[in-house]
């Protein structure tokens, strides 16, 4: 099988003007008033409709079904795993746990900057564990819960669990998509990652310091009423992180995908709400009674369809030859440091995912210090943009008509001195690295 490069063929050159206009009407939902998730999905099956045409004309058209099913993996994968992982949170809310969590720091007596640093710091190190869209999910649940009246605490913390949970999971092999990508290609051993501590760290201290003063120097209105918990949500909780548990031990274990982890980890969820069902029912207690189909019924469709679009559109870009054609001259022309920040910068604009697969595909011959570089940009790039992570997204979702993507944009400046900070400290510190 030939590969081609039809990135001055028509098909190439209409395929990116499609993605481009796609991106733009992504970039003004607000104004437009158009879910992020129709252009992007147009976009994609155009892109592939003329790859096929292409591709046929060209007599390869088994190497694009080859290729399209390689991307509908990935994409399957990732689609699993989001499923559970928001079916969980989902659960959790209905169980009245963020509200509880709510009432106890608020409890705390703590103002909107103190639990501003508290979400940040917690989004940080949950997302060494879980993924960074878990972690955005849980933690966005809990701002939106601290700041139901207080809308300038929620954008501003909703940009601090953004930073932290891209930069948190930049630091372990498991916290991220591409640093999993990075290990399984063993370019780096499993606590070579971890060098990447204080880089990233400081990836998200610099706009969170910026950004401190602009948070409201008040406290949340004082709950008076109690706050308790539906029966079953410890449970939930203990088999949450189970199921976490479980999707890390299948990948690190079983050389398994995590999402079959994750599955497994929502039949548990599946069980346990079969026992709160019939225990509730027993006892006459409709609180008890839980319904976990229902959660599933409540998944923001709008971001699993926005994520298909992107990951099929900017993946048959990759099969046009354009994501490789720009690794190779970022590589050639620039040398390794310069390119990964670049790459990692373009992760706000482009997914990081396919980015880092065309620099392993390309397969620059670089040092450890520059592998663990580009596995901090292409991990902590994205945050420049609320469209480039998967956790910026999922939170426009969650925190619809709140933090937007104009609300996030107005802090680029203080993100991107961060970004360019972590690089800075991550060369000084481990300059043994390169």
């Amino acid at each position: 099988m030939q590969d081609l490069n039809l990135t001055g063929h028509w098909a190439g050159i209409l395929s990116l003007i499609i993605f481009v206009l796609a991106y733009v009407l992504v970039v003004f939902e607000e104004t437009t008033h158009m879910r992020k998730s129709k252009p992007v999905m147009m976009a994609a099956g155009l892109i592939w409709a003329l790859i096929g045409i292409a591709f046929s004309l060209s007599g390869q058209s088994e190497a694009a079904h080859t290729q399209a099913l390689e991307i509908i993996e990935e994409y399957g994968e990732l689609f699993l795993f989001l499923i559970v992982a928001i079916t969980y949170v989902n659960t959790l809310e209905e169980r009245r746990a963020f509200d509880v969590l709510r009432v106890k720091l608020v409890g705390l007596g703590l103002g909107y900057r103190q639990l501003f640093v508290l979400t940040g710091v917690l989004s940080f190190f949950l997302s060494s564990v879980l993924d960074n869209m878990t972690t955005a999910l849980i933690m966005g649940a809990v701002v939106m819960a601290l700041g139901r009246d207080n809308p300038r605490f929620v954008v501003l913390s909703c940009i601090s669990v953004v930073v932290a949970a891209n930069a948190g999971g930049a630091f372990c092999p498991f916290g991220d998509i591409t640093t999993l990508m990075v290990w399984q290609q063993g370019k780096l051993d499993f606590f070579e990652f971890f060098a990447l501590f204080l880089p990233s760290l400081v990836n998200w201290l610099v706009p969170a310091a910026l950004m401190y003063g602009a948070v409201p120097n008040e406290k949340p209105v004082q709950v008076t009423e109690k706050v308790r918990g539906k029966p079953g949500m410890a449970g939930v909780v203990v088999l949450f992180a189970l199921t976490i548990a479980t999707a890390v031990g299948f990948k690190n274990f079983l050389n398994l995908p995590p999402a079959m982890g994750m599955m497994l980890g929502l039949g548990y969820l599946q069980m346990w709400s079969y026992y709160l069902q019939i225990t509730g029912n027993r006892r006459g207690d409709a609180d008890m009674v839980l319904d976990s189909f229902k959660e599933v019924q409540r998944v923001e469709w709008d971001t699993l369809l926005f994520f298909f679009g992107i990951i099929f559109a900017v993946g048959g870009l990759g099969v046009l030859g354009y994501l490789g054609l720009a690794s190779e001259l970022l590589y050639t022309d620039l040398g390794p440091t310069p390119a990964n920040v670049i790459i990692g910068a373009l992760s706000a604009i482009v997914d990081n995912i396919p980015l880092m697969f065309a620099v392993l595909t390309m397969d620059p011959q670089m040092s450890d210090g520059q592998w663990l570089l580009i596995t901090l940009t292409a991990g902590t790039g994205g945050s420049m943009l609320s469209i480039g992570s998967a956790a910026g997204v999922a939170l426009m979702g969650q925190a619809k008509g709140v933090y937007t993507f104009g609300a996030h944009l107005k802090w680029a400046w203080a993100i991107a001195l961060g970004y360019a900070a972590a690089i800075g400290v991550h060369l000084v510190i481990n300059a043994g690295w390169f």
